[in-house]
């Protein structure tokens, strides 16, 4: 391999590609594409007629309306699809169909249950035996790997190869990355600033194309920037020499299959592969097309443990499918080098020679992303320079949320505590058993597995099957003599109150002073982080930067109705409507139930919850049974008077028996104060009656 470097301060020079008349990028009808060679004439009659008007149906139609109007055949049906394909810009430019597909294609035409008419379709039928197509392989005199070969040769017209041009000797020279040292690697501070020194430098060494193709290069020794680029060698050699294994044990843990562009390793990699900290962008190479990818691009093989990417994708590999082929060698330019753990392909390029750069239409906008399992989408989108993913703006503000007072590691201490408690309530109980022992020295009956420490099972609980986890906690993470010693102190301080007739009290023990410590530790790095943040929202308010990410979030409308939600039941595979029994469907039904209720006395039409229809069912029922009660003892005093009345209570019962339990407007004899308020109003005393009569 051959490397030709170029400084940062030199510009490439501009290409003299002169475009050929016969490139088939610029006269399509020179490619296999474009078979249609016949201008389309547009025929136009000269003789003035007198209008007429014509129903649809008495259309005149002769033989100038069929031959201007009618179906072309002067293309046939190959040569339509091609052309359709190049048109919607999705070309397999050259198809190769399996013999069922090429049958399938060709008796399109045919019908459904004929037989077979055109002889393509009849030989394409043929082709489906294995046996008639070896019987075909025999007279062409093929084999069978010589057959399939041909299948992928080129059809049609091939065109000339480009010639690079060049208005002036492109210039080369060995110069050290800027970027060097690596992140984390330390070298010689003398040495560095001797490096350094070489980028204000402006030593050239210049080359002709024909010297490069040759693989001519004389190297000037004497020259004080090679002398700057030696140093860097020997630093670049210790740097791998220190950094090659951790390299690879880091390709294996995070690549989990090789594909191009990735780090070569095991029988892939050689001794002398030059690392990512070699190259730099603006670097000059010379390679070889090791792969081609149709969504992807080229990769060129430049020495290095990375093979470079040429970004070339869609139907850009149209035009230059005869330029660029595998295997053949070229000369790169490289454009960017990154972080091999954030994106697919850490050296993107370009082609020097060839120059193919005015036949690429398509770009990608943004270089592939590596993902990972450990990796946060948002950070690896912000170091990737991508656009924030839209997202629903949940409108919460986290300034005016509580303070945070509970500390991830109370949880663990609350299992220490209480399997010290339990360890002491069980010496107590049987002290034999921990006789001529001592509480530090106490091991696990079984080895302790931190893996299966939280057993997940069911217990019953007053015959109700309840979930059940069960915390497994080691000995050696007790600290069982303090808690002895302030059990031992507790027990003495229950004895002298119980001596002097009072109740003992135990406040708080060792850890629970510990947890509470904890959770006020907690609580103060809460308040300075929401101190921080509503110091930084004055800050952005004040210079008029916006609080948010700019465009982060969206409003609900952005992203329609129906926008899939993974948490959301309707979404689920096998979801079939909430069900009838639930509490949800349940309150409609009663809130139906109840409009209806109200629509049967014709008075008013408002919306209630289940909870408030039924408060209001047992007050109204309350107030009825006083007023029953009122009604008894009137009648008791002045029975004959209030006989007429008593009729008339009685009708009003059997009307309200026929209405639903629900309705509001049961009793006319509530106070005025009591009448529901529908919309901010207050509803009117008016009785239904008479409203359905004629």
């Amino acid at each position: 391999m051959q490397l030709l470097q170029t400084p940062h301060f030199f510009t490439f020079p501009k290409p003299l590609n002169s475009i050929s008349k016969s490139h088939h990028h610029i006269q399509p009808c020179h490619s296999p594409l474009f078979l249609s060679k016949t201008p389309l004439q547009l025929h136009f009659s000269t003789t003035t007629t007198t209008p007429h008007c014509f129903s649809s149906d008495e259309f005149p139609v002769d033989e100038t309306f069929l031959s201007n109007y009618g179906p072309k055949d002067k293309e046939t049906e190959d040569e339509a699809r091609i052309r359709n394909w190049v048109e919607r810009d999705w070309a397999p430019w050259e198809e190769i169909l399996t013999p069922e597909a090429r049958f399938a294609r060709l008796s399109l035409n045919e019908g459904e249950e004929v037989p077979l008419q055109s002889p393509e379709a009849i030989e394409a039928f043929k082709m489906l035996k294995p046996s008639y197509r070896k019987k075909k392989m025999e007279e062409m005199g093929l084999t069978e790997d010589d057959y399939y070969r041909k299948q992928f040769d080129y059809k049609g017209e091939v065109p000339e190869p480009l010639e690079t041009l060049w208005a002036t000797p492109m210039i080369a020279q060995h110069v050290v990355p800027r970027d060097w040292p690596p992140r984390g690697w330390e070298v010689d501070k003398k040495e560095l600033e001797y490096i350094r020194e070489g980028h204000k430098l402006e030593g050239v060494r210049r080359v002709g194309l024909e010297e490069l193709e040759e693989a001519q290069m004389v190297s000037n020794t004497e020259d004080v920037c090679f002398d700057r680029y030696k140093v860097f060698l020997k630093q670049y050699k210790e740097w791998v020499e220190a950094n090659k294994d951790r390299l690879e044990e880091e390709s294996y843990k995070y690549d989990q299959d090789f594909h191009p562009g990735r780090r070569k390793r095991g029988k892939d990699y050689k001794e002398g592969m030059y690392e990512l900290p070699f190259y730099y962008p603006g670097q000059i190479c010379s390679g070889k097309v090791t792969t081609l990818h149709l969504y992807q691009g080229a990769f060129v093989d430049i020495g290095g443990v990375y093979d470079g990417w040429v970004p070339i994708k869609g139907n850009d590999w149209y035009w230059i499918r005869h330029h660029i082929k595998v295997g053949m060698h070229v000369i790169v330019e490289i454009l960017a080098k990154r972080d091999p753990y954030r994106f697919r392909f850490p050296i993107e390029m370009r082609f020097v020679d060839p120059n193919i750069d005015h036949l690429i239409f398509k770009r990608f906008d943004y270089p592939p992303i590596f993902h990972r399992d450990d990796t946060n989408l948002d950070e690896l989108r912000r170091d990737c320079g991508r656009p924030p993913v839209p997202r629903k703006d949940p409108g919460s503000k986290p300034e005016e949320e509580p303070l945070l007072s509970d500390h991830p590691y109370v949880d663990k201490l609350w299992q220490i505590h209480n399997a010290e408690q339990m360890i002491l309530d069980d010496l107590e109980a049987n002290p034999e058993k921990y006789k001529g022992k001592k509480l530090s020295e106490l091991t696990d009956d079984e080895d302790f597995d931190e893996e299966n420490s939280v057993i997940h099972t069911k217990a019953y609980y007053k015959k109700a099957l309840l979930p059940k986890v069960i915390l497994k906690t080691s000995v050696k993470e007790l600290d069982l003599e303090p808690a002895f010693a302030e059990r031992q102190q507790n027990n003495k301080l229950r004895r002298e109150a119980e001596e002097r007739g009072e109740k003992y009290k135990i406040d708080k023990l060792r850890r629970n002073i510990e947890m509470d410590e904890y959770d006020l530790l907690h609580w103060h790095r809460s308040f300075e982080e929401r101190e921080a943040l509503i110091r930084d929202i004055s800050c952005r308010q004040a210079l008029g930067l916006p609080l948010e990410e700019p465009g982060r979030y969206k409003d609900a409308s952005f992203f329609g109705k129906d926008k899939y939600d993974p948490s959301n039941p309707l979404y689920r595979y096998d979801y079939w409507g909430e069900p009838k029994n639930s509490e949800e469907s349940k309150q409609e039904r009663m809130t139906d139930a109840h409009n209806k209720s109200i629509v049967g006395n014709g008075v008013v039409w408002y919306e209630m919850s289940y909870d408030d229809c039924i408060k209001q069912k047992m007050k109204r029922e309350a107030e009825e049974q006083a007023q029953k009660q009122a009604d008894r003892e009137d009648s008791k005093r002045d029975h004959d008077e209030d006989e007429d009345e008593d009729d008339d209570d009685d009708e009003d019962d059997d009307d309200d028996d026929d209405y639903d339990l629900f309705s509001i407007l049961r009793n006319y004899n509530v106070d005025d104060s009591n009448q529901p308020h529908v919309n901010g109003t207050e509803s009117s005393r008016m009785s239904d009656e008479g409203m359905f009569e004629d």
